[in-house]
């Protein structure tokens, strides 16, 4: 069997967020599983000079956008034993940032159909395309339309993954023909609520859709959390599904990670004190073994939990624990967090933007990490947190409540509240806060945490039997 995975963004060539991490380590786990995976993406600007030196020139061609034929070359790097074809356009694609161009309807448009015209000259023809998030949407509207009918597109199938619902690819009316070259004929399956929604098409035309964990395929049928997408999504309710996402358990191994200033293992984790004393060390925090250090390592947006978080904060720093966060968001955040650490500086540090090696070293320091998220559609960190022995403390939506199962029954592997509600939130912390201080049971927490299965094995299976079935 034979797959093409088509994303935004894939690691280590070019990422802003999850999707990334997931493009680079679930193909790996397929083709580990003999099925024979390969990541199509843009050849961005910002695509490191180390891995364009790796690259081979393919072929070009032209693609058809609307009325327009655009340039497209066709790049090859093999990264962790996956194949990657990159697709070059300058006019597309060198450009500062991944997304937020004023023509990003064009950018992936173009990247969509180009991914199609693609396979009549290369040697891959996948059973199945993968399609991932609203830049992807246009895929399997353009199979449907376009290429299904003809071999050997009559055979392939598609499956489209909805990463986050909230971002959806809505634009006016106006593009359908001009931009997107979809005739009015057509538009009912673009057409949503008086705009083109390309997620609304992807769901419509895909074979499969899936979601980036069960819990939130079955939230998102709910308006709450559907972003008003829920009357779709229960008319095509046969076709979804939901699978976990994991986490690729090579790059986050506080075993061999050469970011911490400690290696330690689930077998011993007695370094996590050497990680410990460092990072306050360095955030010039005192440097107590005896106190609990809470982080959180995110955006600084509301969906995140920070309005709970802002809410519960002062009562928090009444306790003897110490918080430390990381991230860059919202301004109503990031100021009221400057405040809190300027009239905290025993207790709280604040660390504005995202720094990769620090966010390890908070993982590999913390006793627990908050992640009191309004909706998740699946979370990596509480899993990546779980694998460094910091315990999480989460609300159970989304991912995080297929990940993260309390331990109040002696076998879970974090604590979880289930309300949106800041006192709940502040229950769970204050009954992680007492777990800490028992010094009998905690360490058995945390091992189980560490030893919780977070892998993409599980995960893969499950997108292999998805893509059997079609």
């Amino acid at each position: 069997m034979k797959v093409l995975y088509a994303s935004s963004e894939a690691r280590p060539f070019a990422a802003s967020g999850g999707l990334a991490d997931v493009a680079g380590s679930l193909p790996k786990a397929l083709r580990n599983r003999l099925v024979g995976c390969r990541v199509v993406l843009p050849l961005y600007e910002s695509v490191p000079a180390e891995l364009r030196d790796t690259m081979t020139f393919l072929t070009s061609f032209s693609v058809p956008v609307a009325w327009r034929r655009q340039y497209c070359g066709v790049f090859e790097a093999k990264h962790n034993g996956v194949i990657y074809y990159l697709l070059d356009n300058q006019y597309y694609f060198k450009r500062c940032g991944l997304y937020g161009h004023y023509d990003d309807a064009e950018r992936f448009a173009f990247f969509s159909r180009a991914v199609l015209e693609m396979l009549k000259y290369i040697d891959f023809k996948p059973d199945v395309i993968h399609a991932n998030d609203w830049q992807c949407g246009l895929i399997p509207v353009y199979h449907t339309l376009f290429y299904a009918p003809q071999p050997p597109y009559s055979s392939i199938r598609t499956v489209y993954t909805i990463h986050n619902i909230q971002y959806q690819g809505k634009y006016g009316m106006e593009i359908l023909e001009d931009v997107f070259g979809i005739s009015h004929e057509d538009a009912h399956l673009l057409e949503h609520d008086g705009c083109v929604n390309i997620m609304k098409g992807a769901i419509e035309t895909a074979d499969r859709v899936t979601t980036v964990s069960p819990t939130y395929a079955k939230e998102i049928l709910d308006p709450w959390f559907s972003h008003e997408l829920d009357p779709i999504l229960r008319m095509r309710e046969w076709k979804l599904s939901g699978i976990l996402n994991g986490i690729d358990t090579i790059s986050y191994d506080p075993a061999t990670d050469k970011a911490l200033y400690a290696n330690y293992t689930a077998d011993d984790f007695s370094a996590k004190a050497v990680n410990k004393k460092a990072l306050q060390e360095r955030l010039n925090l005192p440097q107590r073994a005896d106190v609990p250090l809470i982080g959180m390592v995110s955006r600084l947006v509301a969906h995140k939990g920070f309005d709970l978080v802002q809410y519960i904060m002062e009562r928090l720093l009444q306790e003897d624990v110490q918080v430390v966060i990381l991230g860059s968001g919202e301004w109503v955040y990031e100021s009221f967090f400057r405040e809190m650490a300027e009239r905290y500086p025993q207790k709280f540090s604040y660390c504005s933007g995202f720094v990769p090696e620090l966010a390890q070293k908070i993982y590999a320091a913390s006793d627990l990490f908050l992640m009191p998220s309004k909706s998740e559609p699946c979370g990596l960190s509480q899993m990546v947190a779980c694998r460094y022995g910091a315990v999480p403390i989460v609300r159970e939506t989304g991912g995080l409540k297929d990940s993260i199962h309390d331990c109040g029954d002696g076998a879970g592997n974090g604590f979880t509240f289930q309300s949106y509600n800041a006192d709940d939130m502040y229950g769970a912390i204050l009954r992680g806060l007492g777990a800490y201080h028992n010094k009998e049971h905690w360490p058995l927490l945390v091992e189980r945490a560490m030893r919780s299965d977070f892998s993409w094995g599980r995960s893969a299976n499950e997108y292999i039997r998805l893509y059997k079935s079609l």
